[in-house]
């Protein structure tokens, strides 16, 4: 790999001969891992696990994951494994349910992470700028399950009239991506010394809009997939001056391989904790995270209590809610239901009060469990439904399908089932796991997968495919 003059240089004064290492690393082939949905399998890979996150496998090589109906399923997601560090923090400074913004969450591992080891309780709002990129984190949330989770399409900036209302702030900041130069080898192109002062400068930026949604007492997480101090330790002593922050530690194990603050003066390496993961040292692609401790004002961590706009837009009287779709959920008491258009929603009863108030300040692109369509009298599932964990098992017949037969199914084509499965409405599933809705109408099954999900390629695998072997 052909490298920056100027990187290799900076790259050089800040590892001095262990720089050697990490350039020799890039020249080796991506690190490949992947991270198992708890919630929706129990198995146990045959392969290296990841030491610093539960449900997490290194693989031999990279697999053609699109063939693979689970993935689909949101069974798994592969995720890089060093971003996967995250997990320490909840599992070492969490240990109650609590509100949680993902700020630049796109396309979804962290998220998904957080939603499998938060406490149960925990809201997780996951939100993302870019609008193509949020249908994407959409698209990984919903596959991945779980109904305690919003996913926003705003600013950063516009999070700050949420005063106190996140116990954590999550944010995995825009940066150069030198941790990714082995992976995405187009970022090499990419990178230059300007964009590296452009990208620590916004990342303050950004840190400094949404520092007021963080509660007193709350935690700031803040990560990068990049090595110079610039956008990691100098922005991290930015925070502790400019709001009096407090850097926390994590217990790590020393066969991690995890490198410490990089500050050029003994004193200062020693004057806060981060952690730093270097290809050719740690198993895994570069990546920086510090957590930090916003300060309680006068002892008190409740948080604010955040007003309504008092905004009056034009109101339409909500459809009712067919007593029908309540069925279709395992617990629909724990919901509260509400119809948006013509679309039947259910959303954590614990956070109603949050839920609505999101609504109000924010652009949501979805909350809760998307239930069914409403056209004319007949409810339509949709497929938020299908992915839930909160689906009812026994609310519809279920189809099960060969490998090809899946497949076709994500392809979006027309699939036959067995002339004994019941009509209407079906859930299709691959190994017991449901993959979506079809609607049995006798010679052939209406297929009601999302459009924009499906499989595009024509390639067709001559053999069956899936991790979960």
């Amino acid at each position: 790999m052909e490298l920056p003059k100027s990187f290799l240089e900076s790259l050089s004064a800040l590892l001095g001969e262990g720089a050697q290492a990490v350039v020799g690393a890039l020249d080796e082939e991506p690190v490949v891992s992947v991270r198992l949905n708890p919630f929706k399998t129990d198995a146990a890979l045959r392969e290296e696990r990841v030491a610093w996150a539960s449900e997490a496998y290194y693989l031999q090589k990279r697999c053609n994951f699109t063939f693979d109906p689970l993935f689909h399923a949101g069974c798994y997601y592969v995720q890089e494994a060093s971003s996967m560090f995250l997990e320490q923090v909840i599992r070492q400074h969490v240990a109650s349910p609590a509100v949680v913004l993902d700020l630049c969450a796109a396309p979804g591992g962290k998220s998904t992470l957080l939603r499998s080891v938060l406490p149960e309780g925990s809201l997780l709002v996951c939100n993302e700028y870019i609008h193509s990129r949020a249908q994407v984190l959409s698209e990984n949330m919903t596959k991945w399950g779980h109904p305690g989770c919003v996913v926003t399409n705003n600013a950063p900036s516009d999070f700050a009239c949420l005063e106190g209302l996140f116990d954590i702030v999550v944010a995995d900041v825009p940066c150069s991506g030198e941790g990714m130069f082995r992976k995405d080898r187009a970022s090499v192109a990419e990178w230059s010394e300007s964009n590296v002062e452009l990208c620590w400068q916004r990342a303050r930026t950004i840190i400094d809009d949404c520092w007021p949604s963080l509660k007193p007492g709350g935690l700031l997480v803040y990560s990068t997939c990049t090595y110079n101090i610039k956008e990691d330790e100098e922005n991290i002593r930015y925070l502790r001056r400019k709001y009096g922050a407090e850097v926390l530690a994590l217990k790590t194990e020393s066969d991690w391989n995890i490198t410490g603050n990089l500050l050029p003066s003994v004193e200062e390496r020693d004057s806060f904790p981060v952690y730093r993961f270097l290809p050719g040292r740690t198993r895994g692609e570069g990546f920086f995270l510090a957590v930090l401790r916003k300060p309680a004002e006068e002892g008190v961590f409740a948080r604010k209590e955040i007003s309504p706009t008092g905004k009056k837009g034009k109101k339409t009287r909500p459809l009712p809610i067919p007593a029908v779709c309540k069925g279709w959920l395992t617990n629909p008491d724990s919901f509260c239901w509400n119809t948006d258009g013509n679309v039947v929603a259910a959303e954590p009863l614990l956070h109603a009060d949050i839920l609505s108030l999101l609504k109000e300040r924010l652009h949501v692109l979805q909350a809760g469990i998307s239930i069914a369509s409403m056209k004319g009298t007949d409810c339509v599932p949709m497929q938020s439904l299908a992915n839930s964990i909160c689906l009812n098992a026994s609310a519809f017949p279920r189809a099960e399908v060969s490998y090809q037969e899946a497949l076709a199914y994500l392809r979006r084509e027309t699939i036959r089932l067995s002339e004994n499965v019941p009509r209407g409405y079906v859930v299709v599933t691959y190994r017991n796991v449901p993959l979506g809705f079809v609607k049995n109408v006798g010679n052939r099954a209406n297929n009601l997968y999302v459009n924009e999900w499906r499989i595009r390629t024509t390639y067709l695998p001559t053999e069956e495919f899936t991790l979960l072997s």
